[in-house]
């Protein structure tokens, strides 16, 4: 004989994955927030401090911290899906959302010849997209205002000499990844 659910039990079931799902990826959001919160913030001033103080010909070597850092995050995300005991739509839109991102990030470091080198500002425009739609899924406000303060950093950056830049993008990944992302840690989340 089939079991056939309630309407009031199907709506638990159905709320009760969406809060794991949510919880699976509000755990894992606070990771990459602080791990390339660190890192972009780390390599922004060690370039800046590189080519205003010093007469050092590579500054921008501290970017190479972002090829350990991305396979930190790669293997990260797939431990996390292998553990992740519920997948739903809004789980799989959260790391397509930031996959996409990913890409125009990486086309705008490659062509950042063609954008007269504003790439700081760019980057920093997409990262408040992807920051403010990560809020808003999340529902988490910091993150919103975390995007805020990365686009308020990308108008900034588009009015300033490229040296500049760097130190206006490390103010603002500290505002809008570090901040919001020990605020998610710090909930729970």
């Amino acid at each position: 004989m089939k079991e056939e659910l309630s309407h009031t039990e199907s709506l638990k079931i159905i709320n009760e994955m969406i809060a794991e799902a949510k919880n699976n990826y509000e755990q894992s959001g606070s990771f990459y927030f602080l791990l390339w919160g660190w890192v972009v913030m780390i390599a922004n001033l060690g370039h800046f401090i590189l080519d205003k103080y010093t007469s050092f010909e590579y500054p921008f070597i501290f970017w190479l911290l972002t090829i350990p850092a991305g396979i930190a995050a790669a293997w990260y995300g797939s431990k996390q899906d292998k553990e992740a005991q519920t997948k739903t739509h809004l789980s799989r839109l959260y790391g397509e959302v930031w996959a996409a991102l990913g890409v125009c990030l990486l086309l705008s470091l490659i062509f950042m010849s063609k954008i007269n080198y504003n790439h700081s500002a760019v980057i920093l425009m997409l990262a408040g997209v992807g920051t403010y739609l990560s809020g808003r899924m999340l529902k988490f406000k910091p993150l919103i205002f975390g995007a805020i303060a990365l686009w308020v950093a990308a108008v900034v950056c588009f009015n300033l000499p490229m040296t500049d830049q760097y130190l206006v993008g490390a103010l603002g990944i500290l505002a809008g990844y570090l901040i919001p992302g020990y605020l998610l840690k710090s909930a729970g989340k």
